[in-house]
């Protein structure tokens, strides 16, 4: 195991499930780094492919790779953002004993260079408010970086290091059906306090386009516009993404996509997936970075994703979009 020089143990947890086809890019990956986890434990959550096989070829020469294995669900089963939820959770549960002041979730269709990790621990030995930390990322010609206006303090679910009091503090992940497990977690963890930051010296490449592992792209935009509902999004702020999403591939279709798929779940009348105090914030944050979008169009200057990131403190302003 290569020398820490910041002194602060990581562990890694990932949920996975019939990731034949990608997971070796990932494995590969953590095994270069610089810096080695204490203990890395991969959570098979039913797959039906040979993901387990391959996982357990690389615990076998790795001691420090674990295979956690869950029972199979229904064959028609569809992938579950409550299952990966439970899948983390059981996966937290195997490390307790160890001695660790960092922990990452990290998705199985990714890869990085050699001292990625080791540059996101250091950022917690740099600052002791530090909640989560991440990076920008690649993905078929797109930069979350240069593309996406979450802001800086946004961190990306193929990716999350959380320092290990934040993860307790927050909750881990809430089992959420709807989807958005990571976004609440970084979300919850601003709202109490935490920093959140997504690093933009680095990069991780992402191998799957986001949403579309049981879903066609359109489909995925359309899941898209519903998890916006579902996790507290402002109508006004959702008029903007629209807008901003039909600039892009596949241009028009796309944002028309992600208003239908806002549109569908609020005439349902879709219960949110949030508590009241988080959606507050939320849409406090969202009026923040609204009001810097506005501000930037008005001087006819360009927004950057690092000039749309809200205070790291919890206090946000009483007026929202409504």
């Amino acid at each position: 195991m290569g020398a820490n020089p910041h002194r602060i143990r990581y562990v890694l947890i990932s949920a996975v499930r019939n990731e034949e086809a990608l997971i070796r890019n990932t494995l590969e990956s953590i095994c270069a780094q610089s810096v080695l986890p204490e203990c890395w434990v991969i959570v098979d959550d039913g797959s039906i492919d040979r993901t387990p096989d391959i996982v357990g070829g690389y615990s076998q020469r790795y001691p420090w790779i674990q295979l956690l294995r869950r029972p199979r669900r229904p064959a028609n089963g569809e992938r579950s953002f409550a299952a990966k939820a439970e899948a983390v959770h059981a996966g937290y549960a195997r490390v307790q004993s160890l001695d660790f002041e960092v922990v990452g979730n990290l998705d199985a269709d990714v890869s990085f260079d050699h001292d990625y990790l080791s540059f996101l621990v250091g950022k917690f030995a740099q600052d002791s408010k530090l909640g989560v930390a991440g990076t920008p990322f690649l993905e078929d010609g797109y930069d979350s970086a240069r593309d996406s206006f979450e802001g800086a303090n946004h961190v990306a679910g193929g990716v999350q290091l959380f320092r290990r009091q934040c993860f307790d503090d927050v909750g881990q992940y809430v089992p959420n059906h709807a989807g958005g497990i990571d976004w609440v977690a970084v979300t919850t963890a601003r709202m109490k306090g935490w920093k959140t930051q997504s690093f933009p010296e680095k990069r991780f490449k992402h191998h799957r386009a986001l949403g579309t592992a049981s879903r066609g792209m359109l489909a995925a935009f359309f899941a898209h516009g519903q998890k916006d509902y579902y996790l507290g999004g402002a109508p006004t702020w959702q008029l903007f993404r629209v807008g901003y999403r039909s600039l892009k591939r596949p241009f028009i279709v796309g944002g028309l996509a992600v208003a239908l798929g806002y549109s569908w779940a609020a005439i349902r009348g879709t219960p949110r997936a949030v508590s009241p105090e988080l959606m507050r914030f939320h849409r406090g944050e969202q009026w923040i970075k609204l009001k810097a979008i506005i501000g930037g169009i008005a001087r006819l200057r360009r927004v950057t994703p690092a000039g749309l990131s809200p205070p790291a403190s919890a206090d946000q302003p009483a007026t929202e979009p409504r």
